[in-house]
């Protein structure tokens, strides 16, 4: 019913600069110095790591999937049969954030407390998928489940996802 497939620009940016930066290097190294060429080909992917770090762990921790009886999100799925179609529909009649309300909801993600506690022990809602906090640039949608647990889920396209999700659970009976 709905894939949220993430973005890979950065991720091929990234990459094509270490890969031309590499060549570079190489061109005038190769054959005569190639223990150095090795050398910072290792040290430069050392630097390029970090830069994959966050779109990789978005791709595990935020990626979306509505098949016909879940709604996957990173690790976890829920049945959709317990998903509040009220608070759905609720989400989606709502206003769209700003980019700065999106920033205040992502900073103020990261002084909540760990994913681990009990739900006695949260003050807000859980952030879905495994992941500690909603990732810089993406919007968030906070639903409820039928016995009213609030979820916090991170998304790409808020209006896109709400409305799969809105199909999804419209008709469900409480199971």
């Amino acid at each position: 019913m709905y894939l949220e497939k993430s973005p890979k620009t950065w991720s091929a940016i990234c990459i094509a600069l270490y890969l031309v930066g590499i060549a570079y290097l190489g061109a005038d190294t190769i054959p005569d110095e190639i223990g150095l060429w090795l050398g910072l080909s290792a040290l430069f992917l050392v630097v390029l790591l970090p830069c994959l770090a966050v779109p990789i762990s978005k791709a595990v921790y935020q990626r979306i999937r509505i098949d016909g009886e879940t709604v996957r999100v990173g690790r976890e799925r829920i049945p959709l049969a317990e998903v509040d179609p009220a608070s759905v529909q609720a989400a989606l009649q709502g206003a769209v954030p700003t980019p700065m309300e999106r920033y205040a909801t992502s900073t103020a993600a990261i002084d909540a407390p760990a994913p681990g506690l009990r739900a006695a022990e949260r003050s807000g809602p859980r952030l879905v998928g495994g992941g500690w906090a909603v990732p810089m640039g993406m919007d968030s949608v906070t639903i409820s489940t039928r016995q009213g647990e609030l979820l916090l889920i991170a998304t790409r396209n808020r209006t896109a996802f709400l409305t799969a999700l809105a199909n999804g659970t419209a008709g469900r009976s409480n199971s």
